[in-house]
């Protein structure tokens, strides 16, 4: 089977998941880690490269403060008691996305967190936290635009592999399955650069009950589909 170097994961339905069994919103979140610790190890057993997980949209700040608030020392309890479980297991992990929305004590403990892991070799697990695609774009052209303004770069020699080093993902292979879970059929504005020929999966399954199986199934579909990217094997049809 061929395995995706690269999956990225919009972890939907937390929330729905937690209503349906009348718990509230944070033990979904709170259910929803669970499974990540879970994708994480079994992505890492299955040979993935790069694991990329939607955690926090910079849309989400728009909930009630009192969700954001308790999202906020989940991000923050995940941080202090993952880190060491991922440097054991030899992972890598980037946080990407506008942090500074978050307190000062969650900056720091991300930033900890990722000079700790940078040396690992194994899985590269980067987590979205005020993260939007749009954002990640816009980003990129402001340091496009200060290089050509330090005259490092002329903006004529900017093309798409030149603009690509200033994303965020820039260091990471290209996307090449891109899972939803939770029945929704939208991108969400993630990752809207980097799954420019990235297979599509939407999945029903809630994303606490997104399991092994729910993965392999993904994978499953990823080898079935024809990747051309954007090219056709027969020019003459």
């Amino acid at each position: 089977m061929n395995i995706p170097k690269h999956i990225a994961i919009i972890m939907d339905g937390n929330g729905r998941w937690a209503k349906k069994r009348l718990l509230s919103r944070i033990q979904g979140h709170q259910k929803g880690v669970k499974v990540v610790r879970e994708m994480v190890k079994n992505c890492g057993l299955l040979g993935v490269k790069t694991l990329t997980l939607f955690a926090f949209s910079s849309e989400n700040k728009n909930r009630s403060t009192e969700e954001v608030t308790l999202l906020f020392k989940l991000f923050l309890t995940v941080l202090q008691q993952e880190v060491k479980k991922l440097n054991k297991h030899n992972v890598k992990l980037k946080i990407v996305g506008d942090m500074s929305l978050f307190p000062e004590e969650i900056q720091k403990k991300a930033k900890d967190a990722q000079k700790l892991l940078a040396k690992n070799t194994g899985l590269s697990l980067i987590i979205a936290a005020n993260y939007g695609g749009k954002w990640d774009i816009a980003q990129a052209a402001q340091k496009a635009a200060q290089a050509v303004a330090d005259g490092y770069i002329q903006p004529e020699s900017i093309n798409e592999d030149i603009f690509d080093k200033y994303m965020s993902l820039a260091e990471e292979p290209e996307v090449d399955l891109l899972i939803r879970t939770s029945g929704e059929q939208r991108i969400s504005n993630f990752l809207l650069w980097d799954i420019a020929y990235s297979e599509l999966y939407f999945t029903d399954t809630l994303w606490p009950d997104f399991d092994k199986s729910e993965l392999d199934k993904a994978i499953s579909s990823f080898n079935n589909r024809d990747r051309r990217f954007g090219v056709r094997k027969d020019k003459a049809c």
